[in-house]
């Protein structure tokens, strides 16, 4: 399997996770505007996270515009709201060794710097 990472060309964000990599060049980049993650990706995802919540954005803006916080959302929710609009993938989303790194918090960008170290 290819290591991988899902993230927005256009986040200020993804740009500096990306520029802080080392051997960033053993991965494969998918922007998930250009490129939307397909059902089979996000599946592939969700046997490694355990959760499509865990996959999901609640900073997304249409998170609140849709008024999703005030709704109960299952697990096919989810899916189907990341399936919907990329911007519902909490990004950026790293698949690397066959583990999954999801998020851009601190704690998970020095993993991810150490696992590709």
């Amino acid at each position: 399997m290819t290591n991988k990472i899902y993230y927005l060309a256009s986040c200020d964000t993804c740009r500096k996770i990306i520029k802080s990599l080392p051997n960033s060049d053993k991965l494969e980049f998918q922007d998930i505007r250009q490129n939307p993650i397909t059902e089979k990706e996000l599946e592939e995802m969700h046997s490694l996270s355990g959760s499509y919540e865990a996959l999901f954005s609640k900073k997304a803006q249409l998170y609140k515009s849709m008024d999703l916080k005030n709704k109960s959302l299952t697990e096919a929710d989810f899916k189907k709201y990341i399936l919907e609009h990329y911007t519902f993938l909490s990004r950026p989303v790293f698949i690397i060794d066959d583990k999954i790194y999801i998020g851009n918090g601190q704690k998970n960008i020095i993993e991810v710097i150490k696992a590709l170290s």
